[in-house]
């Protein structure tokens, strides 16, 4: 079965950090673009971040910038999402995706794989 699975999520004080992973199986997702969004209570979801297939490409939301990045791991096939201080505005369920091609419009994911997302919550 092919999977994309979060983890790392959590609570964390304003201020703070949180690093997402997302493991990928069933299929290499060496070759392809990959990605976070993040859908916060009563919003629609919005585009995080993105790398490129090789991971020497990236773009962010400018609500981020700064202050998130975005890695790849393709020999282990993983994402990951460093998160560095956190704000009340970034509560959201974030997920991953994997694209089987080029993704050139930031804020419409060709993605094919969806994980399910895990939960960020802050506090202050």
């Amino acid at each position: 079965q092919v999977k994309l699975v979060e983890s790392g999520g959590g609570a964390v004080q304003a201020g703070g950090s949180l690093r997402l992973s997302c493991a990928g199986s069933g299929r290499t997702f060496t070759n392809d673009d990959m990605g976070w969004f993040r859908q916060a209570p009563g919003k629609e979801r919005e585009f995080v971040a993105r790398i490129n297939w090789r991971g020497d490409a990236t773009n962010y939301a400018d609500s981020v910038k700064g202050r998130f990045t975005i890695s790849k791991d393709n020999t282990r096939n993983f994402l990951y999402l460093l998160m560095n201080r956190l704000q009340p505005a970034d509560p959201a369920v974030y997920s991953c995706s994997a694209s089987t091609h080029p993704w050139t419009v930031l804020s419409s994911s060709p993605a094919v794989y969806w994980g399910q997302g895990t939960q960020v919550t802050v506090s202050s």
